[in-house]
């Protein structure tokens, strides 16, 4: 057997068969036994990879660590939108703990996701706290694959992308629109890997939450850009920027419906 009879998933066309068991018979199997109350979920959900960043939303709710733990996956709801936006932080990094929380909330009724975590650079004109909205992903991980059929990229909801760029620019917020290299394994980022990567004159840049998940906005925190990793993780930009594209995200995923797309 040759490299090119390898399919990825192994079993070709994986992505369109019907799996044993889904994420409303887990649901179902929590409601049982007493694991999950019967309770309304939000519209939109920003899921969150930054424990400071998750920090900062439970201090402004006004939430202890032990208060938000009783809830499904750990949701917080933001009294400040009536409760129809929540924020899912401290599920795990990686494709699939993120799918996991993905597919959970989708079966519960959520029904839009925005994405934001901390990315590498591979450019030199993207400094530490830079704001990247990205439109797409390479999927250079492994869950993607069996969910879409096989392609170079997975590519963001465009309705929920331009809703969060039009919150960016009322805010007079900088930021860049473009491509993340998504990944699942972080410790193997190769230098011969990352050196030419460019998409249609967009920066390439590596999703530091490793998730190729529907929507992601990133803001940088580290820099690969001359091959050499330059860790700034607790910047004060890198909180500030996250601050504020959280605060986008949220508004990005309260307007409404009837306010079009």
């Amino acid at each position: 057997m040759s490299a090119d009879d390898v399919h990825y998933p192994n079993y070709a066309g994986k992505h369109a068969l019907d799996a044993f068991f889904g994420p409303s018979d887990f649901l179902a199997y929590l409601r049982r036994t007493g694991r999950l109350e019967h309770s309304a979920v939000p519209r939109g959900i920003v899921l969150c990879y930054q424990r400071r960043l998750f920090d900062h939303v439970l201090k402004v709710e006004g939430l202890s660590r032990a208060e938000q733990s009783q809830t499904f996956r750990g949701l917080v709801t933001l009294a400040a939108t009536g409760h129809q936006i929540g924020v899912v932080g401290e599920f795990g990094i990686g494709a699939p703990a993120a799918a996991a929380v993905l597919e959970e909330f989708i079966a519960l009724g959520t029904r839009r996701f925005i994405s934001i975590g901390t990315a590498g650079a591979l450019q030199e004109t993207c400094p530490v706290g830079h704001t990247i909205v990205c439109d797409r992903a390479v999927r250079d991980e492994g869950v993607s694959h069996h969910y879409l059929p096989p392609g170079k990229f997975a590519r963001s909801t465009p309705d929920l992308t331009g809703r969060l760029i039009g919150q960016l620019q009322r805010r007079s917020l900088d930021y860049a629109l473009g491509c993340s290299w998504t990944i699942d394994t972080p410790y193997r980022e190769t230098r011969r890997r990352t050196a030419p990567l460019s998409v249609r004159g967009r920066p390439v840049r590596r999703d530091g939450g490793g998730s190729a998940v529907r929507r992601c906005r990133l803001v940088v925190s580290d820099s690969l850009a001359d091959l050499v990793w330059d860790p700034q993780f607790h910047a004060p930009a890198t909180l500030r920027s996250l601050i504020r594209l959280f605060e986008a995200s949220v508004d990005a995923l309260t307007v409404d419906d009837s306010e079009g797309n």
